[in-house]
């Protein structure tokens, strides 16, 4: 599994049967500190995330998994939206904070 956030959208309105009614987005992967590494996929969408969300996602044959591309021509997943991660013992990122709401510590 990998970090990545989703950056944008991609809409395609001529493709394979199987892929209807996915929803796809563009999602750079992160390093464990959060930084952009510059490495981009296209990833289906089993969660309903949107842009700008840090989000967990699969690659290869585990991107067929999910009741949602189970059997589709899938080879990136979103799997998770992450709410915080915690690199030894220090917080990495808190979506409440990403998001601007306060957190308390």
């Amino acid at each position: 599994m990998l970090l990545g956030k989703v950056v944008g959208t991609l809409v395609s309105t001529q493709k394979d049967e199987k892929l209807g009614g996915l929803k796809f987005f563009l999602v750079e992967r992160l390093d464990l500190r959060g930084a952009p590494t510059g490495v981009f996929v296209v990833a289906a969408d089993s969660v309903g995330a949107g842009v700008g969300e840090v989000v967990l996602y699969v690659s290869g044959s585990s991107a067929r998994y999910t009741a949602a591309t189970e059997g589709k021509p899938a080879d990136a997943t979103i799997l998770g939206i992450v709410d915080s991660w915690d690199l030894d013992g220090t917080l990495q990122y808190r979506k409440a904070e990403a998001d601007g709401a306060p957190t308390k510590r």
